[in-house]
């Protein structure tokens, strides 16, 4: 699954014709530090909705000490409460040194300082979902990462990832619509992109198309009214007789059903075999 990452420096997005480029969900900044409020997190992820793209959120640190990420976390979850919005992939604790404020401000950069400042920060957020965010090189060099116990997003601009985490930032030069996104590729729990499907769910062993009709037809009974009599689970003659309704008559070379349009057979056929 491709996305791309937003804030306030990506001006006037076109949601539109980012949906039509391929890109499948945007990671909307919260803010920095702790006061530092993104006027447009609100506006991004609501408009990155409506363009059918699913949304997660990260909040860039300048924290210096484990403290620092406490007050950070409590006032990145009250941006994300006030803003009322759903994020149906998790809050990032973005750790980095872009702008050498914390080499400025006598930062210890040792292993051990660097990661219990990122597990304040996860602790401190909960309940939402959240997971860390940093370049390769902070991963390697300033995180134990392994002992956080979250998920990874990683940050390598390079033709190759190497670290193969959750989430993986392989450019900060993706153009799309007239204008330079960040871009990233979003892995399942076993290292494969994810493709066309929502992130927050577990991948799984594909469905014979039997099992995927008998799934189909079953939701669609379950979200009849409760006040009817309860149905009965579709039986093999059901599922046959709807595979032979969708069996395509026209010739050979002719294109085949589009899944939206398997999908919609079955359940068209499905209501007329109640």
């Amino acid at each position: 699954m491709r996305g791309i990452d937003v804030s306030i420096f990506n001006e006037n997005v076109d949601w539109q014709a980012v949906k039509a480029a391929g890109i499948d969900f945007a990671i909307c900044r919260t803010g920095y530090g702790q006061s530092g409020f993104d006027e447009n997190f609100q506006h991004n992820v609501e408009e990155a909705h409506k363009a059918g793209l699913i949304c997660g959120a990260y909040h860039y640190s300048y924290a210096l000490t484990p403290a620092d990420a406490i007050a950070e976390a409590q006032f990145c979850k009250g941006i994300i409460e006030r803003a009322g919005v759903l994020l149906e992939l998790p809050v990032w604790f973005a750790m980095a040194d872009s702008d050498s404020y914390k080499q400025r401000h006598g930062f210890d950069f040792s292993r051990a300082n660097v990661t219990t400042i990122c597990k304040a920060f996860l602790d401190a957020i909960k309940p939402l979902n959240c997971g860390v965010r940093a370049p390769l090189s902070w991963l390697e060099n300033y995180i134990d990462w392994q002992s956080l116990g979250c998920e990874i997003w990683s940050a390598q601009w390079n033709a190759e990832d190497n670290f193969k985490g959750r989430m993986w930032q392989y450019t900060d030069a993706l153009a799309i619509g007239g204008q330079t996104f960040n871009g990233n590729i979003l892995y399942d729990k076993g290292g494969q992109a994810v493709l066309g499907q929502s992130a927050t769910v577990e991948s799984a062993a594909p469905q014979s198309t039997a099992d995927l009709i008998h799934s189909i037809l079953s939701n669609a009974h379950a979200k009849e009214e409760t006040t009817q009599p309860v149905k009965p689970q579709p039986s093999a003659n059901q599922i046959n007789g709807i595979l032979s309704n969708l069996r395509p008559q026209s010739k050979p070379q002719e294109a085949k059903p589009s899944t939206n349009d398997l999908i919609h057979g079955i359940l068209s056929n499905a209501k007329k075999n109640k």
